[in-house]
């Protein structure tokens, strides 16, 4: 498989101050020496604490974020410059309940989105009634978003992410406050896409999620990689994927 991501050396820093009296100017480093590459139609996983780096790197990824040195390419172009090229081909997905319009059906949410992306009436109109069976809405799709229960909300989110049909679809931690029920659905949901050939980065801090849906993932620890591969290649031995993380984070105090 060819590789549909590719990032060399990604460094992302944060100027902050710090103080009241004496305020000093102080460098996070975000995301430190990060190299990784993702192949297309893989699901692929970036685990970590709050604070790895996680949410920073989708930011560049998804070119809502310059990166402070190092090169990132997505779908050939790089992200830094060519922003333009990239954004009509990939989508963001996060957790919660943000993403939507609530005072609008799902219908008219997608119908909304799609005009966002200049998509023709009637390619609008087939692909909102595609999605909406995709995700298991289509019952439901005339009522208020501001009706449905959090997971609905999180299909609903998913089936904005996907109108403008993404070769990318990024997810920043999709079944945050979820309950088991509904996050096994929207599990199920995200396995349906990489059938249909999505190619789908995301994050979580659920490690039987990552295990069960990846096919490689990375981990971060402090803005630095950890490790990466396949999860079979993370246990290394370990009983659980779980064991091998704590052991990996363990190893990379600063």
């Amino acid at each position: 498989m060819d590789s549909i991501i590719e990032a060399e050396h990604l460094r992302r820093d944060y100027i902050t101050h710090r103080g009241v009296l004496h305020r000093r100017r102080e460098t996070i480093h975000a995301v430190r020496d990060l190299s990784f590459t993702v192949r297309r139609g893989e699901i692929f996983g970036l685990l970590g604490q709050n604070g790895a780096g996680k949410t920073t790197t989708i930011k560049m990824l998804t070119t809502l974020l310059l990166p402070t040195s190092g090169t990132l390419r997505v779908l050939g172009y790089d992200a830094s410059c060519q922003e333009k090229a990239i954004r009509p081909r990939i989508n963001f997905i996060f957790g919660g309940e943000m993403g939507v319009y609530r005072r609008l059906s799902a219908r008219d949410n997608l119908r909304y989105f799609g005009n966002l992306y200049r998509l023709p009436r009637a390619v609008r109109e087939q692909r909102a009634e595609e999605i909406l069976a995709l995700v298991g809405l289509e019952a439901r799709a005339d009522n208020l978003a501001e009706t449905y229960s959090k997971g609905m909300i999180q299909r609903l989110q998913i089936a904005r992410g996907l109108m403008n049909d993404p070769e990318i679809l990024f997810m920043d931690e999709p079944t945050v406050g979820l309950d088991p029920l509904g996050a096994r659905m929207l599990r199920e949901l995200v396995a349906k896409l990489r059938e249909q050939g999505k190619t789908i980065l995301l994050t979580t801090h659920y490690l039987p999620e990552a295990e069960a849906l990846c096919d490689r993932m990375m981990i971060l620890n402090r803005g630095r990689l950890v490790a990466q591969g396949t999860p079979a290649e993370l246990r290394q031995g370990k009983a659980s994927l779980e064991d091998a993380y704590v052991a990996l984070i363990g190893e990379d105090a600063p």
